[in-house]
């Protein structure tokens, strides 16, 4: 028989292990209050009806609106014997990675997905989806032909898109939330935090493969990017929208390839040897990722890389001084994380993205302790889509 992820039993005791002390007392019922644009049923397209709903769970669907005018949306998530609307655990919001969606955390069998081990565990499961992917539903006023729509990076994901859902989910729920994120979504998380109205709202949070360091990479696909000023170059050439769906991004996949990375198993050459991954899923992985990211996002990426900072975006120098009244970007302040606030991080021993220096470089800026978990054997992609050998 196989068994659910080693992650997902992790995630599971961390979660209900916090639950047991004092905080489960104080966990409120639901609020028949609605936030901003609120709940409304699955239509046949969305992540609710294709993905979750086929397989027992009941979901509903929500579009909360951010500061700066995009659509987001965001899935509700039940046990299969569950009624969402008298769904009684406690919130937890699970936040993707880059060119991924809320999708990813439901692409394996319900016994080894881990937004289906949650939920049937009896948590109220939430699944963000950011600006830009599949799952999100555009902007007020811009098309996504618009070079304005893909105006942004991570820093308006942690600030706006994160920060908005995290809200949405307490002003719901009357409760305080528990974040789950991953690679990308543990930037955000990181980030969203240092907000103290934020981290407020957070009862704990739970990050896998986290980055807010990324100096020390291995990965030889994204060094070779780097390397190339890939991100600058798309830039240069008007491309505001970063899709490897498109033919352009398979021609730009080629370019990079071509001589000097060995994209026979492209996978690896980007996050490392994956001890667990499924392959006999590829073909199901493929249906829904990669998803869109923008240009400006992997500038700001890259950025971090070649400057060994934790920063906002870098416009420049006369570009900094008018948005943010210096020379440089500010740093994120990882010390304004509340000591108080518990944290799981999780990481692999074959992760070439979340190097363990870097990681090491997170955990002195932070005031308090982590409970740490780390697998020498496992890569990056393998902490959302992983499945335990048999016995």
């Amino acid at each position: 028989m196989e068994r659910s992820s080693a992650i997902a039993v992790v995630v599971v005791a961390f979660l209900i292990g916090l639950l047991t002390s004092e905080i489960a007392a104080e966990i409120a019922q639901n609020s028949t209050e609605f936030y901003r644009i609120g709940r409304r049923r699955s239509p046949p397209q969305s992540l609710c009806a294709q993905l979750i709903e086929p397989s027992g769970y009941s979901c509903s669907e929500h579009t909360i609106q951010t500061k700066d005018g995009y659509l987001l949306g965001l899935q509700r998530v039940s046990s299969r014997s569950g009624d969402l609307r008298r769904q009684q655990g406690p919130p937890v919001l699970l936040q993707h990675g880059l060119f991924m969606a809320g999708d990813a955390w439901f692409l394996n069998s319900p016994e080894e997905s881990l937004g289906f081990v949650l939920a049937d565990e009896g948590f109220d499961v939430w699944v963000g989806s950011v600006r830009g992917t599949r799952w999100s539903h555009g902007h007020v006023s811009l098309s996504e032909e618009d070079k304005e729509f893909w105006d942004w990076s991570w820093q308006e994901l942690a600030l706006f898109d994160l920060s908005e859902m995290i809200r949405y989910i307490y002003s719901t729920r009357s409760s305080k939330v528990f974040v789950v994120g991953h690679s990308q979504g543990t930037i955000m998380s990181l980030a969203a935090l240092t907000q103290p109205d934020i981290a407020e709202l957070v009862e704990a949070a739970a990050l896998f493969c986290p980055i807010s360091y990324l100096e020390h990479i291995t990965s030889k696909f994204a060094l070779r990017m780097v390397n190339m000023h890939v991100d600058q170059m798309i830039l240069a050439m008007g491309i505001h929208q970063l899709n490897f769906r498109s033919e352009w991004g398979v021609n730009l996949l080629d370019s990079i390839c071509d001589g000097h990375v060995d994209c026979n198993d492209l996978l690896t050459s980007i996050t490392g040897k994956n001890c667990c991954f499924n392959n006999s899923r590829v073909d199901m992985y493929l249906e829904y990722e990669p998803h869109p990211t923008s240009a400006k996002n992997l500038h700001h990426l890259f950025q971090m890389i070649r400057k060994g900072t934790f920063s906002q975006y870098d416009y420049g120098l006369l570009k900094n001084l008018r948005l943010y009244g210096q020379l440089k970007p500010p740093a994120f302040d990882l010390s304004l994380i509340p000591e108080s606030l518990p944290l799981l991080m999780a990481c692999g021993g074959n992760d070439d993205l979340a190097d363990m220096t870097d990681f090491r470089h997170t955990l002195k800026e932070l005031q308090s302790n982590p409970e740490l978990l780390y697998l020498e054997n496992y890569g990056h992609i393998d902490f959302i889509e992983t499945r335990e050998k048999r016995r």
